[in-house]
């Protein structure tokens, strides 16, 4: 099983990457407009964060789909207990 810091999708940050970092609002606003507008928090949230361990054939198979890969996961496991 390959490691999860070797994730290439999602590397490790530096130190340098910290100094670097600033808030999303802290950028000028022709930068601001290439990044979509967020939802905001939930009044009454449908779902709860959960951590799952999956195999990784199950998690690259279901990446490969694209984006909403997560709800997909979900509607599979609905459907499985019969909801």
């Amino acid at each position: 099983m390959p490691n999860k810091l070797d994730d290439k999708t999602n590397p490790e940050w530096t130190a340098s990457d910290f100094a670097r970092a600033r808030p999303g609002s802290k950028l000028p606003e022709e930068l601001r407009a290439f990044f979509p507008k967020t939802r905001g928090t939930q009044k009454a949230p449908t779902k709860i964060p959960v951590s799952i361990r999956l195999s990784p054939e199950v998690v690259d198979h279901f990446r490969a789909t694209g984006p909403g890969w997560q709800k997909r996961i979900d509607d599979i496991l609905k459907k499985a207990v019969g909801l």
